[in-house]
């Protein structure tokens, strides 16, 4: 049996949220010109794959981001075929857009220096001034290994299913599994520090 995932938001009515079959018929009536399940589409995922992408390329990406992962899925909407769920097809290709992102921010010379994430982060209204505890988990979030923050992300924060996150990050569910065990010891690890360090300024 898999763990439940440490942060709300599994997909489900009850928090508002229609289910992965609803989502998966809209993608196929989309891809066949519907424009209302088009939108509804789009609604009902955009929320988390821009959480998603706030995670792997930074909040202040993940609009731009957002907007190219729609743009590669209506597409390819034609040719979605339903044989995953939507859901988990989308998530596929908001991976793929945040690693072409960081490759073509890695090959060309910056111009500029970026802001302070934590600025960038209010700017784009993923947090709020003060909310330190959400910070922190960002950033120590952020200092994970990209294939570990995938697998953690992808899992823990929007509850896929082990299952859906290998079909996400393309790799088999054992590894999935391991990576998100390595990236729960790593932020215990990491927390542990920042807190000691915490206590060290508060008491120095």
């Amino acid at each position: 049996m898999e763990e439940r995932p440490w942060h709300p938001g599994r997909w489900s009515v009850r928090n508002g949220v229609v289910d992965d079959d609803q989502v998966t018929r809209w993608a196929q009536e989309a891809g066949q010109g519907d424009r209302q399940a088009a939108t509804a589409f789009i609604r009902a995922l955009q929320d988390q794959v821009w959480r998603f992408l706030s995670h792997l390329a930074g909040p202040g990406e993940a609009d731009d981001l957002t907007q190219e992962t729609f743009l590669r899925a209506f597409r390819s909407l034609p040719g979605f075929a339903g044989r995953s769920s939507a859901r988990t097809w989308v998530f596929t290709i908001a991976r793929r857009v945040a690693v072409d992102h960081v490759r073509t921010a890695v090959a060309r010379p910056r111009l500029a220096s970026v802001p302070d994430w934590q600025a960038a982060a209010e700017a784009a209204g993923a947090i709020t001034v003060g909310a330190d505890e959400s910070v922190t988990l960002h950033q120590l979030i952020a200092g994970l290994s990209r294939e570990r923050r995938e697998a953690f992300v992808a899992t823990q924060v929007l509850g896929l299913s082990y299952a859906e996150a290998a079909d996400v990050c393309q790799c088999p569910i054992g590894t999935i599994r391991s990576r998100v065990a390595r990236a729960r010891e790593d932020l215990a690890t990491a927390w542990q520090i920042d807190n000691d360090s915490t206590g060290e300024q508060r008491t120095g």
